[in-house]
């Protein structure tokens, strides 16, 4: 019988597969819920009701038009409370649409760590080895808390530069991609990772953090051993206290395991939804998911993030000056919940160069949330 392998998925010319090449990037980061090979959908019991109640001065703002008018531009959406205040699409996207959130996907990770913190059933002072005894040097001793904070030194690569990068066979592992040669899952893949080059410990000696997806991996496997519970079962808790009114998608490897580093799909709305959570402390559609003590611990410390974002800091999964908290994610999206107003803002694009990112595109875009969110 012929064959030929998974036009989607199979990695091309440019080390790339087509969903992620930049004449596909915007199809596959809008279609990612059904490209990717393993995808686990979760739907609420209850919807958490949103209205629309224009606000005239955000539609007004001049960044925001401008936002909203790049080529590279899928949808924005501001809420507070059960109000959207302002939203916009892109011609080629919609309100029934999901979207990759790529890296927001890691803030799920604070509220499940968090829950199981204030249960007794984990200390963020003990190592991943104490809790996942499998993991190799490159995570083994790490203490729980820097790799919560992405603190941790070790031979992971996530330069999206270079197409033989760490961050690249991690996606082979978890569906994102063919793999070259036998496909692996995502736990023996974060088995895998080893002490840096010439390093002796997992010791972050650059004074900021140092970003690594596997980490967020680590720390979905810890919550599934300190809890007892797949991690597909607090992503189904999850999607009821967001009360999505679309699906939860969460691309993972082929034993089920969700990719809580970036596999995540939801509509712009739903992730409305979820900043809603987290700026509500928790409190959802359906009774409380996280913990608001740990919320409120995430905003008040953390790891200096590097240039150009060394005013913000690094905490717990999540982004923070201390007033709001949020997170980024590959190839242009941006979170952000401002834990003093309670509004929220998101904003998904999807950026067509070769490599699907450059550092300047995010500043002038987290300003902007941030200063529609202080109100």
């Amino acid at each position: 019988m012929a064959t030929y392998p998974n036009p989607d998925l199979n990695v091309g010319s440019d080390a790339r597969p087509r969903w992620n090449s930049a004449p596909f990037r915007r199809d596959g980061f809008h279609n990612l819920h059904r490209l990717s090979r393993y995808v686990q959908s979760f739907r609420a019991s209850a919807v958490w009701e949103l209205r629309r109640a224009t606000d005239e001065a955000i539609a007004g703002r001049e960044d925001v038009a401008r936002a909203c008018n790049n080529p590279w531009f899928s949808a924005m959406v501001v809420a507070e409370g059960n109000r959207i205040l302002f939203e916009r699409y892109a011609a080629d996207f919609g309100p029934d649409q999901p979207h990759s959130i790529m890296s927001i996907s890691k803030t799920v990770m604070n509220l499940v760590i968090g829950q199981l913190r204030d249960e007794g059933r984990l200390r963020l002072d003990q190592s991943a080895a104490e809790i996942l005894p499998w993991l190799g040097r490159g995570y083994d001793q790490a203490r729980l808390q820097d790799i919560l904070d992405m603190n941790v030194l070790n031979d992971y690569d996530e330069d999206y530069h270079n197409p033989n990068a760490a961050v690249f066979q991690h996606e082979a592992a978890t569906g994102m991609r063919l793999p070259n040669g036998p496909e692996t899952d995502c736990k023996a893949f974060l088995a895998g990772i080893g002490l840096a080059p010439g390093a002796g410990d997992t010791l972050n000696p650059t004074g900021h953090c140092m970003y690594r997806s596997a980490n967020t991996d680590v720390l979905a496997a810890v919550a599934e051993k300190a809890s007892g519970r797949p991690m597909a079962a607090w992503m189904a808790d999850f999607a009821d206290a967001v009360g999505v009114e679309g699906a939860v998608h969460a691309a993972g490897d082929r034993n089920g395991f969700p990719l809580m580093n970036g596999g995540i799909c939801l509509t712009a709305r739903d992730l409305a939804r979820h900043a809603l959570l987290i700026a509500r402390a928790g409190r959802g559609a359906t009774g409380s998911f996280g913990s608001s003590d740990f919320l409120t611990e995430t905003l008040s410390r953390g790891v200096p993030m590097p240039a150009p974002r060394g005013h913000l800091r690094y905490s717990n999964q999540m982004n923070t000056n201390g007033r709001w908290l949020g997170h980024g994610g590959y190839g242009g999206q941006y979170m952000l919940a401002d834990m003093t107003t309670g509004r929220v803002a998101v904003f998904l694009s999807v950026l067509d160069t070769e490599n699907g990112y450059f550092s300047a595109y995010y500043p002038p875009i987290i300003q902007m949330l941030a200063d529609i969110c202080a109100g």
